[in-house]
């Protein structure tokens, strides 16, 4: 039994998600589809205490409850405040930890941020776009993020990417290499050259197996991508195209040219007409469903190549990019691309459509900033994937906003300090912030944005009129607010195409004919990217290991199924899920060990023996001394990439004390046959990463 929900500070329900079970105990089993208000009256009379009392708390005690157990233990609930909004985790069965509940809050909280952006920043207009008046923009927008939910949520649990966090690459270098030089000839390099673009350029193109990059090509005034928002766009895609089994993947499949059968999307999977079902029922049909699939054939092959130019393979997605300037970005308007196929063209939802992204761009004094980005996503064939980021022509007045908002941000702390800002020789930066705003504001021309920023200068700058430290921030809220709904007004309306119908055709197009002879090799690949059986011969009694490059966001590990769609070395019978169980448990263990300081672990588990290590290197590959590593609070974000990206704080942190040379940082995780001594684990698993990182061994990308 779960729930998760989004509340304002005034007890107004902004979202919710719920299971069958928790809405059977919310509501009488006759209750009707044509109750969905009277569904979230239900709700609202459930929650309003809890967030009256926690919004009471932190108004008079600076401080709240975070996590608590109610109804004999049995419920436990999460809670974290976001801005203005109050997020709540219930799990009422006990299949999830508070670790849990916390991370799910983070990830929906970055998902709300990657389709927001800075709205986010006004409680007033998040509430706007969370709830807007019009109950079908509403119920599209909830089924969405429902949708996202429950993807994530599923991959946690059953990819080993997700669990871990990291992004995991499709092993084979040469196709890799083929694809990056298609990606940016015929494919980047077409749509930036081509009169048909409407004003967008392509800044990057990659290519998914189920969740697994096969190649990435970024152009090269592009901004850099990060590891952790390109996990959340590997879980976008799976959300628009859910993985199927083996037998449908390799399956026969339409001529090139004709449109290409599309799955049942999660984000679909809640009808508009049926605001009370949360696609529960279609969740759990789906999951039958999978239980009577077979698992792949136990065959390797490797066809010929697709015939195509040798590839320099020059540009890698993480480190061959460029920096955005500080006046000019490289941004993006996103959003989703499913139009290829046309004959349901016009029943296609709104979060079918090109889809708008808000992504984190980095600037060259070190800062980031979320910029607008389309992301069209084209089905090849089920299971493997072409996603495009596009940029727009007004990504510069993004990064103008992002900057203003971050100095008026700045001034807003100051305040509540109980700081004097009047005087421009004590804050060097207000006489920046003005000036850049009144530059800003005379482009503009919003008679709104000037009333507003007028009064702000008369009150900060006037020695007559000045204010209050009280009048200042309210004065300030509003400047905020403007900007905001600028920012919104700008990037959050919805827009038509960009790309051309012509483009997106060709660009699918050709790429089903370059990875014509790979597509059953790429998809049987995708299950069984890594094998044990070529690591046992160098390391018995090693039963399985996670590899993980945290300075690039990138892991390596052997296959293993967590479901009933493919079997693993171990097969699908109980071993299979008793080995999975001890990762899943190590990993979790291991951030609760990480988050008190601890960079290595090691502990019998019966039959198995469980180790985890943390350690810092240079770019030559010598480890480098740990430092005290910081103690993190139980309420704090959680340990990983998409839940607040702790290893870029983890790296940024270390890296004050090694200003001398890069610091990269890694983990290793591993299981062991019980009867292994220790120290010949601890041999084994420096045996392991050595072999790991060679470059040699490291795929080109």
């Amino acid at each position: 039994m779960r729930c998760v929900l989004i509340a304002s500070t005034a007890a107004e329900l902004l979202f919710y998600w719920a299971d069958a079970a928790f809405l059977r105990r919310l509501r009488p089993p006759a209750a009707t589809a044509a109750q969905g208000p009277a569904l979230e009256d239900s709700l609202n009379t459930l929650f309003a205490p809890l967030i009256i009392s926690c919004t009471a708390l932190l108004e008079k005690l600076s401080d709240t409850y975070t996590c608590f157990r109610a109804e004999r233990g049995q419920h436990l609930h999460v809670l974290h405040m976001f801005g203005d909004c109050l997020y709540i985790a219930v799990n009422g069965d006990g299949t999830e930890s508070e670790d849990d509940l916390r991370r799910t809050l983070f990830v929906l909280r970055r998902l709300v941020e990657a389709h927001c952006g800075l709205v986010t920043l006004d409680a007033h207009l998040i509430r706007k776009e969370l709830r807007p008046a019009d109950s079908e923009r509403r119920e599209r927008i909830w089924s969405l993020l429902r949708g996202l939910l429950e993807t994530y949520i599923c991959l946690r649990e059953e990819d080993q990417s997700f669990a871990v966090e990291a992004v995991e690459r499709l092993i084979h270098p040469q196709l890799c290499e083929q694809c990056i030089e298609f990606l940016e000839r015929q494919v980047v390099q077409h749509i930036n050259t081509s009169p048909e673009r409407g004003g967008d350029e392509v800044g990057h193109a990659f290519l998914l197996v189920h969740t697994k990059l096969l190649a990435f090509y970024s152009s090269r005034n592009a901004s850099s991508i990060r590891p952790a928002d390109l996990l959340t766009l590997i879980l976008l895609v799976q959300d628009l195209y859910p993985s199927q089994s083996v037998e449908e993947e390799l399956g026969p499949q339409p001529a090139a040219g004709k449109s290409l059968p599309r799955g049942p999307k999660r984000s679909e999977s809640i009808p508009v007409s049926n605001p009370s079902s949360h696609g529960a029922t279609e969740k759990e049909s789906d999951d039958q469903q999978d239980t009577d699939d077979l698992s792949a054939p136990e065959v390797y092959y490797t066809p010929e190549p697709s015939p195509g130019r040798q590839s320099t393979g020059s540009e890698s997605w993480s480190e061959s990019l460029e920096l955005v300037g500080d006046g000019d970005a490289d941004t993006a308007d996103v959003q989703m691309a499913e139009d290829l196929l046309q004959t349901l063209g016009p029943l296609l939802s709104e979060a079918s459509n090109p889809r708008r992204i808000f992504l984190e761009a980095n600037l060259r004094d070190g800062s980031y900033l979320l910029l607008p980005h389309t992301m069209h996503c084209f089905p090849l064939w089920p299971g493997i994937s072409l996603v495009l980021l596009t940029k727009g022509p007004t990504s510069h007045v993004a990064v103008t906003l992002h900057q203003l908002l971050d100095g008026f941000l700045v001034l807003e702390k100051k305040l509540e300090e109980g700081q004097e800002v009047g005087a421009p020789r004590a804050h060097p930066f207000l006489a920046e912030l003005r000036q850049r705003m009144d530059k800003f504001v005379k482009k503009l021309s919003g008679q709104d944005m000037q009333n507003a920023w007028v009064e702000f200068k008369n009150k900060i700058f006037s020695r007559s009129e000045a204010g209050s430290n009280l009048e200042l921030l309210h004065a300030l809220g509003t400047v905020k607010r403007q900007l905001c709904s600028v920012y919104r007004q700008l990037f959050l309306t919805p827009t038509s195409h960009s790309l051309s119908q012509g483009l997106r055709d060709r660009a699918q197009k050709l790429m089903r004919e370059k990875l014509l002879d790979w597509r059953d090799f790429l998809l049987v690949k995708s299950r069984r990217n890594i094998t044990m059986v070529s690591y046992l011969e160098d390391f018995p009694g090693l039963v399985h290991f996670i590899y993980v490059d945290r300075t690039a966001g990138q892991m390596m590990a052997p296959s293993l199924s967590v479901t009933e769609k493919s079997s693993s070395e171990l097969g699908k019978g109980p071993l299979a899920e008793f080995v999975r169980s001890k990762v899943w448990s190590l990993i979790a263990l291991a951030r609760r060990y990480l988050q008190k300081g601890y960079t290595t672990l090691m502990l019998q588990d019966g039959d198995y023996c469980c180790s985890y290590f943390l350690w810092f290197e240079n770019e030559l590959g010598y480890k480098l001394e740990v430092l005290e590593m910081p103690v993190l609070s139980d309420d704090s974000a959680p340990i990983g990439m998409l839940a607040g990206d702790y290893y870029r704080k983890l790296l940024r942190y270390y890296s004050k004390n090694q200003q001398t040379e890069v610091v990269k940082c890694y983990e290793l995780l591993t299981v062991h046959l019980g009867i292994i001594p220790s120290e010949l684990v601890v041999q084994q698993a420096c045996n392991l990463a050595q072999r790991l990182w060679e470059p040699s061994r490291i795929p080109l990308l």
